[in-house]
């Protein structure tokens, strides 16, 4: 046999082998394969925490609307509070952020923009600012002067004013008049605004005709999701900070791709560099000034990273822990060291719900049994 018919059957072999380690794992094609829901202490203790009866005429205590636990592609644990059900497209408030994310992500491995091409070049309104480069949006760093207030501020709000009043029209174009005060990536500031520019900016990326459907062909069709609804503003931009929404078990596809490290089956959705970048904290990011337990900013993701002289925001979780997070208690948690994907759907008014608290309870529930 000649050398050449050796290295094709060699090739064969591994793609044979590839394909069968893909065949045994699992993945939710067309849909999720179920466990039995285990009775256990862990498990009743978890349920105690996000399940807890609460006052609904003053809406204060953890109210979760959904919790669905998945581990290594299986789910084993799933519960929703009416009206929600398993079919329910849920609000994803700023979760939304997250999903923009991973849509750029897939732009990025298509080739239609690099993390440090000025923002300006796919979204013109920003010529005002031509030193914002994408990075630093994905960084939440634009420099821009914004304020994250919400309905216990409204008067003095950014957010405020892009959702509800005079920037619902044109959310990018209100966010780009803002002046800066600060250099882009000289410093990390929360901001809604920022991702509505991301959001405009896709449309520059990928043009006018393909953006309407983007999300869709680059992102949910692939990981078989159907649920998902994305809201629009008045000048025709995905909301991107805040106003999409998926079914907890489409919402976990997402979860399942970014545990898998972007691949989703035999194709790798999302390249190796996007997933490093989306999970590296910011370098500008300055810990001291959060509030306990404040998660840290990566790509438009949420990091549970130990930074230099502090301890994990979420110390009953593993540093590797990622999370898309949404006002009033909306959580997607990635534990790749667990192999487990959490949703949490919520509507928690208060301060009462702790991230902390719930990852503590899934992984006694759950991480022990995870097989190497």
């Amino acid at each position: 046999m000649s050398i050449l018919s050796l290295r094709r059957m060699s090739l064969l072999l591994g793609l044979s082998l590839l394909a069968g380690f893909s065949r045994a794992e699992n993945w939710p094609q067309p849909d999720w394969q179920s466990q039995p829901a285990p009775t256990s202490a862990t498990v009743a203790d978890l349920e105690a925490y996000a399940f807890a009866p609460r006052d609904e005429v003053q809406r204060s205590g953890v109210r979760s609307d959904a919790l669905l636990v998945v581990r290594d592609g299986q789910i084993v644990y799933e519960r929703y509070a009416a009206p929600t059900t398993a079919q329910t497209a849920h609000l994803t408030w700023s979760m939304a952020k997250s999903l923009l994310a991973t849509t750029l992500g897939v732009a990025y491995g298509e080739g239609r923009f690099k993390l440090d091409a000025p923002v300006a070049k796919y979204y013109p309104a920003m010529a005002e600012h031509p030193q914002i480069k994408i990075g630093h949006l994905l960084n939440w760093a634009s420099g821009l002067a914004w304020e994250e207030d919400y309905e216990y501020a409204p008067l003095k709000s950014s957010v405020v004013a892009m959702l509800y009043t005079r920037g619902r029209g044109d959310m990018a174009a209100f966010t780009a008049a803002h002046a800066a005060d600060a250099a882009p990536g000289a410093r990390f500031r929360y901001s809604s605004g920022d991702s509505n520019v991301l959001a405009a900016a896709l449309r520059g990326m990928v043009g006018e005709q393909a953006y309407a459907d983007y999300p869709w062909t680059a992102l949910f069709e692939p990981l078989g999701i159907h649920s998902a609804v994305w809201e629009r503003d008045g000048a025709g931009t995905f909301v991107g900070s805040s106003y999409a929404y998926l079914s907890a078990r489409d919402l976990a596809r997402v979860g399942l791709l970014m545990q898998r490290g972007g691949r989703w089956g035999e194709r790798q959705l999302l390249s190796e560099a996007w997933v490093a970048f989306v999970s590296t904290p910011f370098a500008g990011y300055q810990p001291q000034l959060a509030k306990p337990g404040d998660a840290v900013p990566g790509g438009h993701w949420w990091l549970n990273a130990e930074l230099p002289g502090t301890t994990r925001p979420w110390p009953d979780a593993p540093a590797s822990t990622i999370a898309a997070l949404g006002h009033w208690g909306q959580g997607l948690y990635v534990l790749p060291e667990d192999k487990l994907v959490v949703v949490r759907y919520a509507d928690d008014r208060d301060a009462s719900f702790n991230h902390n608290e719930l990852l503590k309870r899934v992984r006694a529930a759950f991480a022990a049994e995870v097989q190497p």
